[in-house]
């Protein structure tokens, strides 16, 4: 594990990693137009979730590379990749197990957020937040699942719209869980400074 904190915490490891996750941000942004276009204003912020995390995590590592922390969006980073990242990676998964012709794109889907998830928890050591931050993200993430399946704002997956209210359940709970593991994860541990040569 120390060879793997030794790699991150170089700075072209941290470039690498921003313009990977600039680009996967880009991307995600421009897979919601679709759904964007017909959202109602008040929810936008709310409707491109992945993206919109690996959003938070681009603040992150520019604060690492000014060898600063960002807490608020190291907090708002970490809770959402986890988040999004293995929610995509569920749906995705159901997706597959429910259609005949999985397009390649799923493939590259499941894989891309499940590695959403890992960077997020393989940089927890050098995050720096307090309990007060994370209180925002849980703020966050918990009032974006009353947007996405009480307002209907939720990722459209046209194959899964009938357990809509199963996934909403799951995904209150998904929520809950991330906040604990995020709490175990850098509020229960000494934090390491991210020393860049």
């Amino acid at each position: 594990m120390r060879w793997i904190q030794y790699l991150l915490a170089t700075r072209y490891m941290l470039v690498l990693i921003l313009i990977i996750n600039f680009l996967g941000t880009v991307y995600g942004y421009y897979w919601y137009i679709p759904q964007l276009v017909e959202t109602p204003a008040i929810f936008l912020a709310f409707v491109p979730d992945s993206p919109t995390a690996s959003f938070f995590f681009l603040f992150v590592l520019l604060a690492f590379l000014m060898k600063r922390n960002a807490p608020y969006f190291e907090a708002l980073a970490l809770v959402t990749l986890i988040k999004y990242g293995l929610w995509a990676v569920g749906m995705n998964i159901f997706v597959l197990l429910s259609v005949d012709d999985f397009p390649w794109e799923g493939y590259m889907l499941i894989g891309s957020h499940f590695a959403m998830a890992v960077q997020a928890v393989l940089f927890a050591p050098y995050y720096r937040f307090k309990m007060r931050h994370l209180v925002v993200a849980g703020i966050w993430i918990l009032h974006n699942d009353v947007i996405d399946y009480v307002f209907g704002m939720m990722p459209r997956y046209s194959m899964l719209s009938a357990y809509t209210n199963e996934i909403g359940y799951v995904t209150f709970w998904l929520s809950i869980a991330v906040l604990l593991v995020s709490y175990y994860l850098v509020l229960s541990k000494k934090s390491i400074k991210l020393e860049l040569p």
